[in-house]
């Protein structure tokens, strides 16, 4: 990689524009070489602008700095986010790959980037005939519930929050609603007592900021799943870990515990951002609401409306080049670190010439990545935000944004942008009272010769292949 050098050369403390000042900001977005930080004031208060301001400098591919200025490229392009996502040979998933570990740009006992970038014994961090290995019997634990199964759970815990707040005539629905549902749905999933949820929340929503504590964060997610992993080895039931455990792959006890790692918090930062964005639109934009409310656009469209405008994970960790390349322009060194920039990637006016044109009918986006690595329990999180969504708006119909929306705010990190809070307010009611489903969830299937080949939850609109649904898209 050509930019910057990795010397930490500071400026002069005489030279720095003092907090406050206007190049204060600007002076801080860039380190040594000239690269921008994807962390600090400029990413976390306009990280969309961020993006285009790189695009307007680089093209499709930018050098960037990510915390302790470590380089990497973030790939901004849609077709050249499809392309690293799809070579697995040119561009691998193994972060040890990155020539940094080797020489001395992060130090793996301290840095917050560790959790996001480190390597780990899963299928995110595999190629080839590994990733297939592991990533069947993940795909087996996923698609062993159908959506029925699934959705019985969301009701339950959907009510039970709702039932909450419901007679208070107010609520905060990011924190007493978007991030309590998906971790209760999926610890329930995964084998976990429900009691786990509200710890785990805190512990995945600091991991991804990469701040001083991710690594404590991460080490205690990872502590309760080997507890669950350990309990599971005695007293197996019908959830993911114990589907992982008998699977024909053959996981250790601790690639089994890094497999719920990756499902738990994958599932719950995309789900729990998807659904609040979904909920804000809901509450702030007539024109959205009216359309689900007149039937031009169901719940689910709406739901595709924002993976493209808004996606959970606005940048995704990472890939790594096997050798020399050249993409969108840039001289690309073996063993550098590139970023998949979904979001910039989904406003590409190689794809959307126009953002304002509503694309809830196309799924084309890349807020799942793309590739042999495209998010498995996406399915999964597009059902609890549709569910417990539709429950929530189908209760509380008269409910509406409680401030005004300039004071709404959000948090960014390298990754994510998270709305921090969504009051609202509606007409009180008392909570309803119904029988709690308590059944368990559906037994899995009988285990087949070899490794088992699961179906897929079933689409709302046929998948297609990421070249037909870009040719559909571009009307070609």
């Amino acid at each position: 990689m050509t930019v910057p050098p990795a010397d930490r050369t500071t400026t002069e403390p005489g030279l720095l524009p003092p907090p406050g000042c206007p190049a204060h900001a600007a002076h801080s977005a860039t380190g040594s070489g000239g690269a921008t930080r994807l962390h600090g004031v400029a990413a976390e208060t306009d990280p969309m602008g961020l993006y285009e301001k790189l695009r307007a400098e680089h093209g499709p591919v930018a050098p960037v700095l990510l915390e302790g200025d470590v380089r990497a490229w973030l790939v901004l392009g849609y077709l050249e986010n499809r392309d690293v996502a799809t070579r697995s040979t040119q561009f691998s998933r193994d972060p040890r790959t990155w020539h940094g570990w080797r020489s001395g740009e992060i130090d793996p006992e301290t840095s917050p980037l560790v959790p996001m970038i480190g390597w780990r014994p899963d299928c995110v961090c595999a190629d080839g005939e590994e990733h297939q290995r592991l990533r069947g019997a993940v795909t087996a634990g996923l698609n062993q519930f159908d959506q029925r199964g699934i959705r019985r759970h969301i009701t339950r815990f959907a009510h039970q929050l709702i039932d909450d707040f419901s007679e208070n005539g107010r609520a905060e629905l990011v924190g007493e609603f978007a991030e309590p549902l998906p971790m209760l749905v999926l610890t329930r999933l995964l084998g976990m007592p429900d009691e786990d949820a509200p710890r785990l929340v805190h512990a995945a929503r600091d991991l991804f900021k990469a701040t001083e504590t991710s690594l404590a964060s991460n080490a205690y997610v990872l502590e309760t799943l080997r507890e669950l992993v350990a309990a599971k080895r005695v007293r197996p039931g019908q959830d993911i870990a114990s589907v992982l455990m008998s699977h024909p792959a053959g996981l250790s006890d601790e690639e089994v515990q890094h497999h719920l790692r990756l499902i738990l918090l994958a599932g719950y930062e995309t789900t729990a951002n998807l659904m609040a964005n979904v909920l804000r639109m809901a509450v702030t934009d007539p024109r959205f609401r009216g359309s689900l409310a007149g039937g031009q656009m169901t719940l689910p469209e709406a739901v595709e409306q924002v993976l493209w405008d808004e996606p959970p994970l606005m940048v995704c960790p990472g890939r790594w080049a096997t050798g020399d390349t050249t993409l969108g322009g840039q001289e690309i060194k073996a063993g550098d670190m590139l970023l998949l920039g979904l979001a910039a990637g989904n406003v590409d006016q190689a794809v959307r010439r126009d953002p304002s044109t509503r694309v809830h009918h196309n799924r084309a986006h890349l807020s799942f990545s793309a590739g042999a690595h495209e998010c498995p329990g996406q399915d999964i999180g597009r059902v609890i935000a549709d569910t417990g969504i539709d429950i929530l708006l189908t209760r509380l119909p008269d409910i509406s944004l409680a401030v005004p929306g300039s004071e709404l705010t959000w948090r960014s990190s390298t990754w994510a942008r998270h709305l921090t809070a969504l009051p609202v307010k509606f007409a009180a009611r008392p909570r309803e009272a119904r029988e709690l489903l308590t059944a368990p969830l559906p037994a899995p299937p009988p285990p087949a010769v070899g490794v088992p080949v699961a179906p897929r939850m079933p689409d709302s609109v046929p998948r297609l292949s990421w070249r037909a649904r870009l040719r559909r898209f571009l009307g070609m």
